[in-house]
């Protein structure tokens, strides 16, 4: 029988990232879970009810320091899959009215942290091992007809391209690279008129990740497993 494989799900004490690790779980993964600070989570929960599949880590990825400190402590652990959740919004404000503090939290914690993370963690990830990020279909150019929520859409289309200047820095390597669009979730970000259910996106963004593993190169794709325009 083989051995259960290793997901690293970076941000996974709520919403997506809490679905994600509850999915891998039930798919019989060993699952390591980051939460922010001290306080309890839903996270928490699934690991104590998982009987010991279930891990729970402590980082800010916003804190580069924390970063190096969990790559530290998992260096005798091979993910077969890093993930990366994170997203924060500040209201759909036009860019002109957008406070540069704003704009940098959102860039800093959408963008430049998640690909901290891949840059860091990347070593622990097995050779034909699959890195992906959360990604959202507001991240592109092709589909924004309509404006709105600038400073999220421009953080998700910074991050694309981060991930694709990776992908093409490490060209040589046989990583799966995905960026994920959930889909149009209920959660704060989506809403609560949004038309998918956390229950809804998630497994189909499990299945999409599972069909690619083992494909070298970069894809944006969503939760049902159609090509996203960049």
């Amino acid at each position: 029988m083989n051995a259960p494989k290793t997901a690293l799900i970076v941000g996974a004490s709520r919403t997506l990232g809490l679905g994600l690790a509850t999915e891998y779980a039930h798919r019989g993964w060993n699952v390591i879970g980051t939460v922010r600070g001290e306080r309890r989570t839903g996270l928490h929960d699934l690991a104590e009810a998982s009987g010991g599949r279930v891990t729970v880590e402590s980082m800010d990825m916003t804190e580069p320091d924390e970063i190096a400190a969990l790559r530290e402590r998992l260096a005798e652990r091979t993910l077969d899959l890093l993930f990366v959740n994170a997203a924060i919004t500040r209201g759909d404000i036009p860019i002109g009215d957008v406070p540069t503090e704003m704009f940098t939290e959102v860039m800093v914690t959408n963008a430049l942290s998640p690909m901290r993370v891949v840059e860091s963690l990347r070593p622990l990830v097995a050779p034909t091992g699959t890195i992906g990020v959360m990604s959202s279909r507001q991240g592109s150019l092709g589909l924004n007809t309509k404006g709105g929520q600038e400073v999220y859409r421009a953080s998700k289309s910074a991050l694309n391209q981060l991930m694709r200047s990776y992908a093409a820095r490490y060209a040589e390597a046989a990583h799966t690279l995905l960026l994920m669009c959930p889909g149009h979730v209920r959660t704060e970000l989506g809403g609560p008129d949004a038309p998918l259910t956390i229950d809804q996106s998630i497994p189909g963004v499990v299945d999409t990740i599972e069909r690619h593993s083992g494909e070298p190169g970069l894809q944006f794709l969503n939760h049902q497993d159609q090509p996203v325009p960049w």
